[in-house]
């Protein structure tokens, strides 16, 4: 059983999050190893593991990466703790820019105008490769939609760096 229908969900990247919070707190009602604490030794084994799963699934589904390359795994397109270089020259000389420009923003005139502008730049980003990769994966390009969340984690880690920037900046 994979994580998606542990939850009663057809595999599909976009997903109602506050559905998906309902339901982890049913499973966990339901399945809480306390529940079984007067049981057999077996049930109280088989709970802990189906909670534990429950707990992995969720927090899987709830990240919009993780989830996304949940999906391509179950689509033979396994990506999770890879090590392989993006080969989009484009894309990486972007990266490098805006690594430069998250270097400037301590020095500009309005570093908080400046880390409010990206932040929201990032997060457009992040919005339409998410759109992008939903598309990719209905239409069953799962090396291409793999090059997105490829992308997608510079961007993440890139948002990730602008926050703790921020938070140094002012002293949050």
């Amino acid at each position: 059983m994979n994580h998606f229908e542990l939850f009663g969900l057809p595999v599909n990247f976009e997903l109602d999050s506050a559905g998906l919070a309902t339901t982890y707190r049913d499973l966990q009602r339901t399945l809480h190893p306390d529940k079984f604490a007067n049981g057999s030794e077996r049930e109280r084994l088989l709970s802990v593991q189906k909670s534990s799963q429950v707990n992995d699934a969720y927090s899987i589904l709830k990240s919009p990466i993780q989830r996304a390359e949940y999906i391509l795994a179950i689509c033979h397109e396994d990506i999770r703790g890879e090590q392989k270089t993006l080969q989009d020259p484009m894309f990486l000389m972007q990266q490098m820019e805006q690594h430069e420009r998250l270097e400037d923003i301590p020095h500009s005139a309005d570093p908080e105008q400046e880390i409010a502008d990206f932040d929201d730049e990032l997060s457009l980003s992040i919005k339409q490769y998410l759109q992008e990769f939903n598309e990719l994966v209905s239409i069953e390009h799962y090396n291409d939609a793999a090059n997105v969340v490829r992308k997608l984690k510079f961007v993440y880690k890139l948002q990730t760096q602008l926050s703790t920037l921020e938070d140094s900046l002012l002293d949050y």
